[in-house]
């Protein structure tokens, strides 16, 4: 079975970080990677811990204890990596040269799709060094999903016809 790896970068939402570990223990990824200014479990002071940790189990239901993650400092040094184990490495992002989700099927080899801000997505230094970037298509009016959502749907996607 193929591995998926997220990395979460600059998500703002500590509710939004509980929601996604929630959807990658659901779908069996292999690890979630918190870089940036991303809210984690042992973030902070050891007072500050304490609460961090309260706000993303809301969320998360404990999934911040089954599902491996790591804090990295370096989210470039962690994307090169992977990239040397053999990954292929895309970001969840609308933007030139973006393939539509569901057009891209399962997972061809094993996965690092990166997630970002919640309102900027993917800093430019980050898509640089992906081998693509996917996209959800979207038919109403909005042209995104809130970041947890659309994490949802793209693990859905990558992991059931992988």
């Amino acid at each position: 079975m193929k591995k998926l790896v997220l990395i979460l970068h600059n998500i703002r939402s500590i509710y939004n970080v509980g929601a996604i570990l929630r959807t990658a223990d659901g779908f069996g990824v292999a690890k979630v990677v918190f870089s940036g200014y991303t809210p984690y479990p042992d973030k902070g002071l050891p007072h500050e811990r304490e609460k961090l940790r309260a706000a993303i189990h809301k969320t998360a239901l404990g999934a911040e204890e089954s599902v491996e993650w790591e804090y990295a400092r370096d989210v470039l040094e962690v994307i090169d990596g992977y990239r040397l184990k053999g990954f292929e490495v895309l970001a969840l992002e609308q933007g030139a040269g973006s393939r539509n989700l569901a057009e891209v099927g399962g997972l061809r080899r094993d996965t690092v799709l990166v997630l970002g801000e919640e309102v900027a997505g993917v800093p430019s230094e980050i898509l640089e060094v992906c081998d693509g970037l996917v996209e959800i298509a979207m038919r109403g009016e909005k042209e995104s999903f809130n970041v947890a959502v659309a994490a949802g749907v793209a693990i859905w996607e990558l992991t059931q016809r992988g």
